[in-house]
């Protein structure tokens, strides 16, 4: 690695006396003196520095940084990565520890640039906000162990050849479990660990803990939860190839780590997404072992992953050719209509809003289309909101549609993501057909729906899928999807099937459709709208379409 210099800062120390024991004598206080700084800075945009700290009269020093981690160093040696994008100065503070407890500390700024970034996987982690993980106990393989690199090509692996753990094997103090991921505002990663008491401990690792290091006899013990920890996504070292790791590692500040103690703070991401990550960590006092852990964010221990979970199911539609990604400042209008006003009776629901094209109510802001209901006199009704569609701009036949979304929440909101047979309006409903790839009520909160509507099967008699239990659709984003063939329509949520149904030449799902968004109020659907619901609002990441 190149540096770009060598900084030696050399300032008079300053004195801090600890507390001492009573009987603790002059003769035994040795003060740390003349503390001298050294930093290695790279220029290969990895963010790394090198320290080389020394100091008459220490025998430990410890290194605080900006972000609250911490780091101690017996002889003064220290790699630190920085992570923030950009060219970015920190302040150091370095203590030097001597005998009797005293200490002396000094404070430097290093400037440095770090240029690796993966915002996908800070998005999937942190839920833009605060996401929490669970161990997918559920699943087998949600621990697993293997040789790190396979014994006779010396290549790495990425599997756990010698255990792979059945579902719910483990204790309790192994499931209950939760790991807090958030991003702060400056763009930072924290993670707290709640392990309720007791640590799940590799058995060669016990006896640190008071345990019995008994072989292949892991312990629950009292470890300590971690709280307020330094997160930093840092490039992937371990060489495992492309297709079956992400290439990115998280670096954990101090002696934290996630669930398993196997004392070692960075793990390797081989796959993430919305609510399933798979890590790979190397065992701290056996390098030549490699663990792995699975996580979701469902509390029971279920997971929910892509649709290579699914056994036997593979998409037929694989090349995109439609999307809008709402990366500009504006609604494109080449491909979105907006609807206005309120239709018949509601939008045939008896609904409570009016549509607007009002930047209020619907925007593209930060990679993200935002379609928010308010209460709002307009027209004659009290609320106002947004609809939009692709209506004679994009239409097609047959295909998968995906989109990433997170959803409005308050009693009376009707979030929905939908499509309509390019008939309407000028031709009859239901005859046309629609597909209601999302549907949510905020006066049923615990369940997301997706129906099919024609004719002899349309509002209370349509055909619906369900996913119940959810609980976190308004805070996090989710992706929902539906698979359209001439055989077949089948619906999604996060890659998991909730609803089939046999597509025929008897049915109007047979010809060109076009896409819709909007947040509805109240209707026969909706339902009552809270007296204090004031405006809420559905994100939309990405919609995509594939033939």
């Amino acid at each position: 690695m190149k540096y770009l210099r060598i900084i030696n800062f050399m300032i008079i120390s300053i004195l801090a006396i600890s507390c001492q024991e009573d009987d603790l004598g002059l003769e035994d206080i040795s003060v740390p003196t003349n503390l001298i700084i050294n930093t290695d800075v790279s220029t290969d945009g990895s963010g790394i520095v090198n320290f080389n700290v020394s100091a008459d009269n220490a025998f430990t020093y410890q290194f605080n940084f900006e972000d609250g981690s911490k780091e101690t160093s017996l002889d003064g040696t220290l790699e630190k990565r920085f992570t923030r994008i950009g060219l970015n100065q920190y302040l150091v503070t370095v203590v030097a520890y001597g005998k009797g407890g005293v200490s002396s500390s000094r404070s430097i700024e290093v400037e440095v640039e770090s240029t690796f970034d993966d915002p996908e996987t800070k998005q999937f982690l942190t839920g833009g906000s605060s996401k929490t993980w669970y161990i997918a106990s559920a699943v087998s393989g949600h621990l697993g162990v293997g040789p790190r690199l396979d014994p006779g090509s010396g290549e790495v692996r990425a599997d756990d050849e010698y255990f792979s753990a059945a579902a719910e094997f483990g204790p309790e103090c192994f499931y209950d479990d939760e790991m807090i991921f958030s991003l702060t505002n400056e763009g930072d990663i924290k993670y707290v660990y709640n392990d309720f008491g007791e640590t799940f401990v590799q058995w060669s690792l016990t006896p640190q803990f008071g345990g019995n290091g008994n072989q292949f006899q892991d312990e629950c013990l009292a470890v300590g939860a971690s709280d307020d920890i330094a997160v930093s996504l840092i490039p992937a070292s371990s060489g495992i190839s492309e297709d079956l790791s992400t290439g990115t590692s998280i670096q954990l500040s101090g002696n934290a780590f996630i669930a398993y103690y196997v004392d070692n703070s960075e793990y390797e991401v081989l796959e993430i997404n919305e609510n399933f990550m798979y890590l790979r960590v190397i065992q701290g006092n056996d390098p030549a072992l490699a663990w792995y852990i699975k996580l979701t964010t469902n509390a029971d221990g279920s997971v929910v992953s892509d649709r290579s979970e699914e056994p036997g199911f593979q998409s037929q539609f694989t090349t995109e050719v439609w999307s809008d990604e709402f990366e500009g400042d504006a609604l494109d209008t080449d491909k979105w209509n907006y609807a206005i006003g309120n239709g018949e009776n509601g939008w045939g629901n008896g609904e409570a809003q009016y549509y607007t094209d009002a930047e209020d109510n619907v925007k593209v802001q930060d990679g993200h289309l935002i379609i928010t209901a308010k209460r709002e006199a307009e027209s004659g009704f009290d609320f106002t909101s947004a609809r939009i569609t692709t209506k004679d701009k994009y239409e097609f036949t047959y295909g998968r549609v995906e989109v990433r979304a997170k959803l409005a929440e308050g009693q009376g909101t009707w979030p929905a993501i939908w499509m309509l047979g390019e008939g309407w309006p000028e031709e009859s409903w239901p005859g046309v057909g629609e597909m209601d790839i999302m549907e949510f009520v905020g006066n049923d909160p615990d369940r997301i729906s997706s129906a099919i509507h024609y004719t002899g099967n349309s509002g209370g008699d349509a055909i619906v899928g369900e996913v119940t239990g959810v609980d976190d659709v308004t805070s996090e984003f989710h992706v929902y999807e539906v698979e359209w063939t001439e055989d077949k329509i089948t619906f999604f949520m996060d890659g998991v099937n909730h609803l089939e149904f046999d597509n025929s030449d008897a049915t109007p799902f047979n010809d060109d459709f076009y896409l819709l968004l909007n947040v509805a109020m109240g209707g026969s659907l909706g339902g009552t709208i809270a007296d204090d619901f004031q405006e809420s609002s559905m994100e939309v990441d990405y919609i995509r379409v594939f033939q």
